[in-house]
Formats: structure tokens, sequence, C-alpha cells
């Protein structure tokens, strides 16, 4: 469920896509390898459920608009003080606030540590495409938690 909880917007979405994952697990427990721990199994058909389910929403959303030709800027976050007084369920919070796009490949950036060209293929979107999303939910989680930073400056 906490895998699903960050691909996702809301609890009922969540527990909709861990259905969807269970029944594939059910239904595909005869492809299962000993020599595979059955954990990362089940994680790697829970992300790659998410990700299905991603894709059918893009396909009936194409609202989406991708940039082919980003160039790293190198304008990156740093991390400051801040960061210090967050804790995980506020940046849980803002992770969820993060646009689909986004929070789908910082998602598997960041957290289940894919690279850009497996984001890329999973995603059918381009290297420089995925790196401009990363690079795009960076800043805004980077905005959210300076705004943060000034509310607790002046309480």
């Amino acid at each position: 469920m906490s895998i699903c909880i960050r691909y996702t917007r809301n609890e009922d979405t969540a527990k909709e896509i861990l259905n969807i994952g269970f029944l594939k697990i059910l239904t595909n427990l005869e492809k299962f390898r000993a020599e595979v721990p059955f954990k990362a199994w089940i994680r790697k058909i829970m992300v790659n459920t998410l990700i299905d389910e991603f894709r059918k929403q893009k396909k009936l959303h194409s609202n989406i608009e991708f940039v082919e030709d980003y160039l790293e800027t190198g304008n990156f976050s740093e991390a400051n003080s801040a960061i210090q007084n967050l804790n995980a369920q506020q940046i849980r919070l803002f992770i969820s606030q993060l646009p689909p796009a986004s929070k789908q490949v910082f998602n598997l950036y960041a957290i289940d540590g894919y690279t850009h060209k497996e984001i890329g293929e999973l995603l059918e979107i381009s290297e420089g495409t995925s790196k401009w999303h990363l690079n795009s939910a960076r800043e805004k989680l980077k905005e959210m938690i300076e705004k943060t930073a000034l509310r607790a400056k002046s309480a």
C-alpha cells in the first residue's frame, strides 16, 4: 500500500491499484522464481501495475506536455536547515501535491532507483523528458519546503 500511496493522488485510487496488483500477483504466482526474494517480486509487480494505470490515465487525459530538448541547468535544490524540520509525513504530502507525471518520475528515480533511460522506457517518454520532470519535481518541492521554512521562521 505504501508504494501505491506514493504514486497516486488519493487513498481510494491507491486501494484500487493495490487490488489490481494483488490480482496480478495471485494470477501469476506460477511465474515466481524462488531465487528472487518474494518481497522484491511483489514490489516490481506493484510498480509495473502503477505504471500501467498511469499510462491508461495518460491516454485518457492526454493533457501532459512533454519537453523533448531539455538541457540540465545544474540549478538543483540544495539541502538546507529547513529540511531538518520536516517529517516524513510532510515530505509525502509535498510529493503527493506534485503534478502526476512529475510525481511518477520523481518516485521512480529518487525513491525506487530507476535510471532516466529505464524511466523513459517504462513511461514511453524520452530520457530528456524524464530529466525535465525530475527537475520540475525538485523545483516544486524546493518551493514547498521554502514556504514551510518561511512560515516556521515567522511563527
